[in-house]
């Protein structure tokens, strides 16, 4: 039987992975960004509306903490290779969304290049947390 005071455990991992040679506003951005995708694929990893103790309605969550990660270029793109090998959720982002304004440019920019030959700027990952951590080897904790 499960209690309110029982840790929560899961056997599931978010992870984002950002390359290591990017201003901090483009982190960030990404990070929502990416994010995002993860929500709409994979919607079970959301959690319950929020309220407030006057009642006051809030939007809901993920259900369990998301991991943020740091590595080289090389670093993402072998994690981008090993998450479509192993065929988990995957959203990308890639260093021509920097330039665009909108969804339909930013898919058309994904769209124009080969997946091996994508400017991988960051990624977010969703599985078993054993698939996602070797998706991440060589990728260390965000700062």
């Amino acid at each position: 039987m499960e209690t309110l005071t029982e840790p929560v455990r899961f056997d599931t991992k978010i992870a984002i992975l950002l390359r290591d040679d990017l201003p901090t506003w483009q982190r960030l951005n990404m990070t929502a960004f990416l994010v995002s995708g993860i929500g709409q694929a994979v919607p079970e990893v959301i959690g319950q509306p929020y309220a407030d103790a006057d009642d006051t309605p809030y939007l809901p969550m993920f259900r369990q903490p998301v991991l943020v990660f740091a590595g080289t270029k090389e670093t993402v793109t072998a994690a981008h290779q090993r998450a479509v090998t192993r065929g988990l959720p995957l959203a990308v982002f890639t260093s021509g969304l920097f330039r665009t304004g909108n969804d339909r440019d930013n898919r058309a920019a994904v769209r124009a290049v080969g997946r091996d030959h994508l400017d991988l700027t960051g990624l977010a990952v969703y599985g078993p947390k054993n698939a996602v951590d070797k998706i991440l080897k060589g990728a260390r904790m965000h700062p």
